[in-house]
């Protein structure tokens, strides 16, 4: 089983904490699907013909993707892979874009799950953020997607937000509540130095919020959908029983994936690829029939870290008996003192032969698999 990401690198205008590769112009938009769909035939060789369970149009704004340009894409992968009868198939999408109509055409083409960019249900933040819609919009875009018959929708939440006190972040908690998406991705802000609010930052403009600040909005968040049936399956997704992220889920666990269009990268369990993140460089090298990225060869230090740092942060937690069957680490005996310490302190659990992070456990997830990390 094998996974499809496609990157659209065109949004409407800049969101200031966004340091994803995009474009506001897109006037070379149908050109790069072209590309696209040449990339995917010049890779479709790469998964070596698995079965693809999942396809993810991430971005970017996909959802700003015409018919043809979408249909296109479609016609290309099912022309050169062979796509699982009932593949998870996901558009990320700006609640501006969703109308009744497009809805429509989205479930007609074969989208099944859609994830929107909502952020916040506060107008005033999402002013702060310069997203392009407000708050009314993302409501009445989900209840129009759910009215279209689209039930697998994931909603995306940005907490330790400047400004942004506890009382606020649980009003847009109980707002994600009552709409009942069947996921929910939540994301603390981080300030990355080439955004907008880097920028800012540098020059004392803006501050961030602290690290406990942060974490408890985190405990409030994990409490309050808790409390509403949602389970917390990963660090920053939680779902209604059943409505994991297959294609996510798939990132976690090591599937191999093709990633296709600038910037998007690649896994096939030996190696890791990107491609370059410049949209007219892409193209031209594409019309040359070369697929412009980087390669990364893994070493046995970098699955074994790779295997710790995702599957820690998933309910599954890491397998032991994995570690030592394909890659001979003992994580046990080799990091005794340390898992000892985690488990007195309340920080992991051992479950059989599986390591799992408590909920205080996963306030300090990053640090937790760092410190169980093997040198290189």
């Amino acid at each position: 089983m094998a996974g499809l990401y496609l990157h659209i690198p065109f949004c409407k205008q800049a969101c200031y904490y966004c340091d994803f590769h995009f474009s506001t112009q897109k006037d070379n938009k149908e050109a790069l699907i072209d590309a696209m769909c040449k990339e995917l035939v010049l890779q479709k060789k790469y998964l070596t013909d698995e079965l693809v369970e999942t396809i993810y149009f991430g971005g970017g704004t996909p959802s700003l993707l015409s018919e043809s340009e979408l249909g296109s894409l479609f016609d290309t992968i099912n022309q050169n892979f062979i796509v699982k009868d009932n593949a998870e198939v996901t558009l990320e999408a700006n609640p501006d874009d969703l109308t009744e109509q497009n809805l429509s055409l989205l479930k007609s083409m074969g989208i099944n799950r859609l994830s929107i960019g909502v952020q916040s249900f506060d107008d005033s933040v999402l002013k702060f953020l310069n997203r392009v819609h407000s708050a009314k919009e993302a409501i009445h875009c989900i209840e129009e997607a759910q009215k279209a018959g689209i039930n697998n929708i994931s909603i995306d939440l940005i907490y330790a937000i400047p400004g942004q006190d506890l009382n606020l972040w649980k009003k847009n908690i109980e707002k994600a509540i009552a709409i009942s998406p069947a996921h929910v991705s939540a994301y603390s802000l981080t300030i990355e130095e080439k955004t907008v609010f880097g920028r800012w930052q540098k020059t004392g403009k803006l501050h961030s919020e602290s690290d406990e600040t942060a974490a408890t909005q985190m405990e409030i968040l994990m409490q309050m959908l808790g409390n509403a049936s949602y389970e917390h399956y990963e660090i920053s997704n939680f779902c209604k029983p059943g409505f994991y992220s297959r294609h996510n889920s798939s990132y976690w666990k090591q599937k191999k994936y093709l990633g296709v269009g600038p910037s998007a990268h690649s896994y096939n369990g030996h190696s890791r690829q990107h491609n370059i993140n410049n949209n007219t460089l892409y193209i031209e090298a594409i019309k040359q029939e070369t697929i412009p990225f980087q390669l990364e060869i893994l070493s046995r230090a970098n699955k074994i870290n790779e295997y710790l740092l995702t599957t820690l942060r998933t309910h599954w937690g890491s397998d032991l008996d994995y570690l030592l069957k394909e890659h001979n680490h003992d994580l046990l005996n080799e990091n005794h003192k340390e898992i000892e310490s985690f488990l007195a302190t309340g920080l992991l659990q051992q479950k059989e032969n599986f390591l799992i992070l408590t909920s205080k456990g996963k306030l300090l997830a990053d640090k937790i698999a760092s410190d169980l990390f093997v040198e290189s």
